[in-house]
């Protein structure tokens, strides 16, 4: 990616590509670094190296590069420093007790739901998300809802600008397919998706809104085919996401956090 700006530091840009150049591999050899980052060998050398000596990055027995625990400090500062989060868990808990299934709060990225809690089903779940998970909006239950909250314009420019790709023979990728999803999300208060991002998972969504309609995140219910109906998750599941989501809505961290939001949109 390239930026007209003076204060721009690419080298910067270029250390955290070589980090993100591990996305879904256990470990990568300087080619394969130098490769998935855009950068030359020898550049992929001297960053390895620095983020060797700066803990981030590490040498196994077979010479090949891995990640380090300490890759997940930066997280850790936000999970910690997130009001909304510490505000829902309770609500998030209760809702996980109540219904047996798996509960996630996420918040949007780009184009992108990340989910940043995880309550997990008191029975066997198949499903393994952690925190930091990324899941496209067009697709998930969880964006769906979030783009609800939005103008529909607004919203159907980034159902275009994503990359749809079909995770599951289900996946929908069609733009006014998914616009249908999503209306129907505004008109009902919540979203569902059927096998979307992984096969045998069903999923309904409720966005968390600021006082001024700001959509700050979402909460969503996982439940596995094997156990549920979409049917019998709208009828016995969906009152109670709407109900939990609407007291986290209501916490003074969600207030707090829309007034940041219309801030930020007026200065944009």
């Amino acid at each position: 990616m390239e930026y007209k700006d003076r204060l721009f530091v690419e080298s910067l840009e270029r250390g955290f590509e070589v980090l993100r150049a591990f996305e879904g591999h256990e470990s990568l050899g300087l080619a394969e670094i130098a490769e998935k980052a855009g950068i030359t060998r020898s550049a992929a050398q001297r960053f390895t190296h620095t983020l060797e000596v700066l803990g981030f990055l590490r040498r196994d027995a077979a010479r090949r590069w891995r990640l380090t625990p300490r890759t997940l400090e930066f997280g850790t500062y936000y999970l910690a420093a997130d009001p909304l989060i510490a505000q829902a868990t309770p609500h998030l808990v209760d809702l996980n007790n109540d219904c047996g299934e798996t509960v996630n709060l996420s918040r949007p990225d780009a184009l992108d739901m990340v989910f940043l809690g995880r309550f997990t089903a008191n029975r066997r779940s198949f499903i393994h998300m952690p925190q930091g998970m990324r899941v496209p909006m067009y697709c998930g239950a969880t964006g769906r809802a979030y783009l609800a909250t939005l103008p529909r314009d607004a919203a159907q420019e980034m159902v275009e600008r994503s990359v749809r790709r079909a995770f599951t023979p289900s996946t929908q990728t069609d733009p006014d397919r998914i616009m249908e999803a999503v209306d129907a999300a505004r008109e009902r208060g919540f979203a569902t998706a059927a096998e979307q991002f992984y096969v045998g998972d069903l999923n309904i969504a409720c966005a968390i809104v600021g006082t001024d309609g700001t959509g700050l995140g979402a909460v969503n219910i996982s439940c596995p085919t094997s156990r549920w109906s979409m049917a019998d998750m709208e009828r016995e599941l969906a009152p109670r996401l709407i109900e939990t989501v609407g007291f986290i809505s209501s916490v003074p961290a969600a207030r707090a956090d829309s007034g940041l939001h219309h801030s930020e949109r007026n200065q944009s």
